[in-house]
């Protein structure tokens, strides 16, 4: 009696840890992120950005002011470091040339995956794209869009490495993107239009750990994330209820046997 109970119960135990990870796993990244955006280089820019995820599906909004009036601004996810910004000022302007040029801010962020431009392509090749970049009327910015994110990007949201960063600062006061310093990525481009104006790591927001069914984002409610951790607990609910079942009736054998 007691082989037939036990291997049926590690059996329904086993399968029940697959259900809870596979659930866990398939929505790793789901849910809603936000990030507060912190001047970097002087530029006294702040804002805010939103993320909602949905498989590979990214609803974004960011919202900014203190930018260059007028001017495009070169926005993007960075990923692949370790999930944090610059600080303000010229700490790590590393060649001494007055500003933390992208290479210099990128031990802190990490590379571009994903292109955050209003039409178009979406990926690291467009982190240039300065005609497809939103433009700062009034020197506030305000950009709104549903597209896919590659697997690298989704796997940056899920270790808490993916961070917000919006270029172009207008370091002299002139009004336009000038200077004698060149752009270390396009030497036809002055530092200031791609230098790195306002950065913000990309945090899981309270929207997206909400119980009870979960919060509407706007592209998808967290309530399937929680369905899905709740049919792997309820099925080790379940082995266990079996397990306990098997002692019992055991206990119950042994007694009518003596």
């Amino acid at each position: 009696m007691r082989k037939a109970f036990a291997l049926p119960t590690v059996a329904l135990a086993a399968a029940a840890f697959p259900l809870l990870t596979a659930g866990t796993a398939l929505a790793d990244h789901d849910g809603s992120y936000q990030a507060t955006l912190s001047a970097v280089n002087e530029s006294g820019v702040s804002g805010t950005g939103v993320v909602t995820l949905a498989g590979d599906q990214a609803t974004v909004t960011v919202n900014a002011s203190g930018l260059l009036a007028g001017s495009p601004h070169a926005q993007h996810f960075h990923i692949g470091a370790q999930g944090t910004c610059p600080a303000d000022g010229l700490a790590d302007d590393a060649d001494g040339d007055g500003f933390v040029s992208v290479t210099e801010a990128a031990k802190y962020y990490g590379a571009i995956g994903t292109s955050l431009t209003t039409e178009g392509d979406t990926g690291p090749d467009s982190g240039l794209a300065v005609d497809r970049f939103p433009t700062a009327e009034g020197g506030s910015l305000s950009y709104e869009r549903t597209f896919a994110i590659t697997e690298d990007v989704q796997e940056a949201f899920a270790k808490g490495t993916a961070v917000l960063v919006v270029h172009g600062v207008d370091k002299d006061g002139s009004g336009a993107y000038d200077g004698d310093v060149m752009s270390e990525l396009d030497e036809s481009l002055p530092m200031e239009a791609t230098a790195p104006a306002a950065c913000g790591p990309l945090t899981v927001s309270q929207m997206g750990t909400m119980p009870a069914g979960g919060a509407d984002t706007g592209a998808g409610a967290t309530s399937g994330v929680e369905h899905q951790a709740a049919i792997g607990v309820g099925a080790l609910a379940a082995a266990g209820a079996v397990a306990a079942g098997a002692v019992a009736y055991r206990r119950r054998q042994a007694t009518d046997q003596a």
